[in-house]
């Protein structure tokens, strides 16, 4: 990456946590009209909302910058709306987090409380909620829920005020209902599969990743940074099906990282995944060996104990998962590359740039 592509990701990560900060900081104030319980879950939920890396609104704005050339009457946005839209992303990003934390029943995330953990938090430290635990647990998580539903709300707010010509307004907002559908049908499909109410085919946890994840997390801001620099409707599908590439093997890391990565480096709690009996594509694999009959009776128990875990985490490598794994994390990158490098896509050269960088980060991620 150059110094001066650096040095704009760094004046946009400023910009975008500036934005971010404001937002917050305008509506706890405003929530004070509504009595302290609304302006402290604001307060809380800005504070939970800090410290992301911005994968989203960095990507966004790295699209922007590659393809926008400015020039009068060209209906291209300006790089001020191209920010607002990037930290609309992030609001969208958060509120996906927060309804995630509650389905999952979780009150940490990266290694300290998320919100739901702030909120019973504060409600012990207050004493109010001493010998009513289940209560407290109810009311941190209706927390959760509702401002989920509240940045999800402004997220669309920001979008539709974007000043852009009204057609890239209507492509933005379409652009964002199917993304909010598309993410919502594969959480459905993400318990589905957890409980055994829907079948743990390969096909349907691979579809349900690319729904849940490489939709919002890839496709989304690949196409809307296309979108606010005028790019025609070929170049956004183009990127669209780079997206769904790379945010497929950007999960599927995920999976494998969870199980045999580094906790203090990618944030998750040690074999959760095989804890919470997460029918990953890792799962999936080993059902079609010899092995699953060992490992199905321990997978998803909550007590599992570490050892037991490792003991899984062994039999997921030694019958040949996480080599699968790894292969199809391989396919779907060289899948976005070849996909990239085809002349018949005409891309542009610094557009290439910026996702040839994107693919090599992504093959030597760790966290």
């Amino acid at each position: 990456m150059s110094a001066a592509t650096e040095l704009a990701r760094t004046d946009g990560s400023h910009e975008i946590t500036a934005r971010l900060a404001r937002f917050f900081d305008e509506r706890t104030v405003q929530a004070a009209a509504y009595g302290s319980a609304f302006e402290r879950l604001w307060r809380l939920a800005g504070e939970a909302a800090t410290g992301g890396k911005l994968v989203r609104p960095l990507l966004l704005l790295d699209v922007y910058d590659a393809l926008a050339s400015p020039r009068p009457g060209s209906g291209i946005a300006d790089r001020e709306t191209a920010l607002d839209v990037a930290a609309a992303v992030e609001l969208l990003h958060f509120s996906f987090l927060l309804h995630d934390d509650v389905i999952d029943q979780d009150t940490v995330r990266r290694g300290r409380p998320n919100l739901i953990g702030a909120l019973m938090d504060q409600a012990r430290e207050s004493g109010s909620a001493s010998d009513a635990l289940a209560g407290t647990v109810h009311w941190a998580r209706t927390g959760a829920i509702l401002m989920g539903d509240l940045l999800l709300a402004a997220c669309h707010r920001e979008i539709a005020r974007a000043d852009v010509p009204r057609t890239r307004r209507v492509e933005l907002l379409d652009l964002l209902d199917r993304t909010v559908s598309e993410s919502v049908a594969g959480e459905l499909i993400d318990v589905g599969l957890s409980h055994g109410l829907v079948p743990p085919r390969l096909a349907t946890v691979l579809g349900m990743t690319t729904h849940k994840t490489a939709t919002y997390t890839f496709e989304l801001p690949l196409r809307a940074g296309a979108i606010l620099a005028g790019a025609d409707g070929a170049t956004q599908d183009v990127l669209g099906a780079v997206g769904r590439h790379l945010g497929l093997g950007f999960q599927l890391q995920d999976d494998l990282l969870s199980t045999f990565g580094d906790p203090a480096r990618h944030g998750k709690g040690r074999y959760s995944d095989l804890r919470e009996g997460k029918q990953t594509a890792l799962v999936a694999m080993a059902r079609t060996t010899t092995s699953w009959p060992g490992i199905e009776p321990r997978l998803g128990r909550p007590g599992l104990t570490d050892r037991d875990a490792e003991w899984l985490a062994g039999e997921l490598e030694a019958c040949g998962a996480r080599t699968a794994v790894e292969g199809l994390v391989r396919r779907e990158l060289t899948a976005a590359v070849d996909l990239v490098d085809d002349p018949a896509n005409g891309l542009t050269g610094s557009l290439r740039a910026v996702l040839h960088e994107l693919t090599r980060t992504l093959r030597g991620r760790s966290a």
